[in-house]
């Protein structure tokens, strides 16, 4: 473990004391939330990124050692393991180093070169390889041998060869070479697939293309190869051949006599048949990794925000799930989202059926005290705004279109149905767009992250790398923002630290039987719920309301009695101290420094009485689409809208302007400033103006710029 903190330690550039800290509370089954909130001591202050940095590097490392004892067994038992090689294989610090060192020895299929060698010509292919001025041919005569299939002198040289291209493609120096000119100066190219230029159009900029592989961005790496995987492009990667075969000559040939020539020729085919094969793949499936990554970090990024979008807060809502055919599924709920009342009406068709519509909706609306309509922005969502406007409703009413992405989803999962198990899919999903609305990181939990529509070829990624990125996420804003206990879902509480899905159903079943938690201390009344899940989830669940005020805050249990102190030592109440800015004032936190706290603790403490349980995400912001612009073609050249950012690659930015579909700001229209990384300049959810550069109605594409207000 030593020998891992201070590996880990040097690549982070901290100290390894704070990894070896890190690593054993996480041995510990302390989560990392809860590490980076409440042991700030233990670590030194590390933060969420840099504990999950730990963590994951601990399991590389972990799964790579265990992979070299799998080669050491391996070698071992047949007999080769030499005391050079063992520790050549103990020092290796990556996997393709590892696995190079154990290609001679991994039991391979048959090849050419192993019939060669049954064939008793591997003595003739080593006086070869020596190089050192032996008559070829002559030699060559002597391993004739009809029984053996070696007819003549050519058999035997053609399986010297043979024999000589493996241990050129099994030498190690050979392929960290090749692997170093493989990295630095390979190009990838696509090609269009004969005959699928019609099928495959939307590849276009990739029917002859070819770009540096290390500087290819991971957007292109992933389009490209899932042309390939759907059948319309060819893909390849490698350096000049050339490069690679000088490299090969320099360090195998040593003479010009005919041995060198059969080695050159030997050399040649191992390059081609072997060695740039296996390379390529290892090089593309690096490629692969390093763009997952890429897109996956950018994915994260887009969630995050998108999680800890303002929340509307508790508002009596109409929410409407719009449609043409099959009407308006609309549903009231209450300032806690219970769902009052459901109905469907109808904007297209009769007069008698649009005037039904606006009865039915004035009527809720008053009925129900309705202060937000929130509209789903699938189709017809801006005529069902538009409709809803002509219906002249009180000014007290505002009209919210809000992203409606992965509400399907949401409303055909087991949670909908556990919850609404009497109504449909429609019901359902009118529902959630209401509720995203009053708090997306409460309703957004449900979902499956892949389905919200922040990330891009989410479906070509590592999906367990994707799955345990995003959890992560999903996780550190659950915790960030805190989850009061007597309204959170199931879902919610899964994410919260140290608790999971059964103790999350045990949290509710207990809540339904018992009613409302009053205080933490009724926490360890719930069975399965016990003391350590308890210390790691505690700090994250809220109570308003309840007999202690401190169970309101982010104030863990654990330090209770150093704020009773602070109380008696000012000589007030636990509950006149919080929110007082005076008394806050007051309090000397070098008084309470112990062995087991420290001032970066208390100074968290102290925060936490000044403004207890704060919810961490802005305030909330009305925004609409501009009036008469509702589809792709009302739009026009040099046209200034309002837009609402929806999604962010490494290439520019999705904007919706209200028009079903989302236009591109390409990265270099984002700012008059050079722009590395959109994520420095907007948001997901951020509301923007853009320009309207082009508008492409053949391929649905729309060109914004940002330049003049960004």
């Amino acid at each position: 473990m030593n020998y891992y903190s201070e590996k880990i330690a040097k690549e982070l550039k901290i100290k390894p004391q704070q990894v070896s800290a890190t690593i054993s509370l996480l041995d510990d089954g302390a989560t990392v939330p809860f590490i980076s909130r409440y042991r700030k001591e233990a670590t030194g202050n590390l933060d969420e990124v840099m504990v999950c940095g730990i963590r994951d590097r601990i399991k590389q490392l972990k799964e790579l050692d265990k992979r070299r004892e799998v080669i050491l067994e391996s070698i071992q038992s047949q007999g080769k393991l030499s005391d050079d090689l063992k520790e050549k294989i103990l020092l290796a610090e990556t996997l393709s180093v590892l696995e190079d060192l154990y290609l001679p020895y991994r039991p391979k299929r048959r090849t050419r070169a192993t019939v060669a060698k049954e064939k008793g010509l591997e003595p003739l292919a080593q006086k070869i390889f020596e190089q050192k001025g032996i008559d070829v041919e002559k030699e060559a005569a002597r391993y004739i041998d009809p029984e053996k299939k070696v007819n003549s002198i050519e058999d035997a040289l053609a399986g010297a060869r043979d024999i000589i291209a493996e241990w050129i493609n099994e030498d190690k120096d050979a392929r960290a070479k090749l692997r170093a000119l493989f990295f630095d100066k390979a190009i990838m190219s696509s090609k269009l697939v004969k005959g699928k230029d019609a099928e495959g159009i939307k590849y276009k900029d990739y029917y002859n293309w070819q770009e540096l592989a290390k500087t290819s961005p991971s957007h292109r790496i992933l389009a490209v190869r899932r042309g390939e995987k759907e059948g319309f492009l060819s893909f390849r990667i490698a350096p000049e051949e050339e490069d690679a075969l000088k490299i090969l000559r320099e360090l195998f040939l040593h003479g010009k006599g005919a041995e060198t020539f059969h080695v050159n020729m030997a050399l040649e085919d191992s390059y081609k048949r072997l060695l740039s094969l296996s390379l390529e793949t290892e090089l593309a499936l690096g490629l692969k990794k390093r763009a997952d990554k890429e897109a996956i970090e950018i994915f994260k990024a887009n969630l995050r925000q998108l999680l800890m979008a303002p929340p509307l807060g508790q508002k009596n809502i109409l929410a409407i799930d719009p449609g043409l055919r099959t009407g308006c599924k609309i549903v009231c709920l209450d300032k806690q989202g219970k769902l009052l009342v459901n109905d469907t009406i109808y904007l297209v068709g009769s007069e008698m059926q649009k005037e039904n519509a606006a009865d039915c909706l004035k009527g809720l609306c008053k009925k129900y005290e309705i202060e937000i309509i929130a509209i789903g922005n699938g189709t017809a969502s801006r005529e069902t705004e538009s409709f809803i406007k002509s219906l002249k409703l009180s000014k007290n009413i505002h009209v919210v279109i809000v992203s409606e992405s992965g509400a399907s989803v949401y409303s055909a999962s087991d949670a909908a149905r556990e919850e609404f198990p009497d109504y449909d899919v429609t019901v359902r999903g009118a529902v959630s767009i209401g509720r995203r609305l009053m708090d997306p990181l409460a309703e957004l939990v449900k979902i499956d992250p892949k389905a919200i529509g922040v990330g891009q070829y989410q479906h070509d990624v590592d999906q367990t790398l994707l799955k345990e990125s995003l959890d992560d996420v999903v996780i550190s804003c659950v915790n960030h923002v805190g989850v009061e206990i007597n309204t959170a879902s199931k879902e919610l509480l899964t994410y919260v630290s140290g608790l999971g899905p059964v103790r999350a159903k045990a949290i509710i079943d207990h809540r339904n039987q018992n009613g409302a938690f009053q205080s933490r201390e009724e926490f360890s009344k719930v069975i399965g719920l016990g003391p350590k899940a308890i210390e790691q989830a505690a700090g994250f669940l809220r109570i308003k309301g309840g007999k202690n005020p401190l169970d309101a805050s982010a104030v863990h249990p654990e330090s209770y009695a150093i704020v009773y102190q602070m109380a008696k030592d000012l000589d007030c109440s636990v509950a006149s101290l919080i929110h007082n800015e005076t008394l806050i004032k007051r309090i000397d936190l070098n008084k309470y420094v112990s062995e087991t706290v420290g001032l970066l603790t208390l100074r968290d403490i102290k925060k936490e009485l000044a403004k207890p349980g704060r919810d961490p995400r802005e305030p909330f912001e009305l925004f609409s689409f501009k009036e008469g612009i509702e589809t792709i073609e009302d739009l026009e050249e040099g046209m200034t809208l309002p837009g609402v950012v929806t999604n962010i690659t490494a290439f520019g930015v999705f904007v919706d302007i209200g028009v079903h579909q989302d236009g591109l700001i390409h990265i270099s229209e984002l700012s008059k400033r050079f722009v590395k990384d959109p994520q420095d300049i907007v948001k997901v959810h951020q509301k923007i103006e853009v320009k309207v550069l082009s508008v492409d109605l053949q391929r649905k594409r729309i060109a914004l710029s940002t330049k003049d207000y960004l």
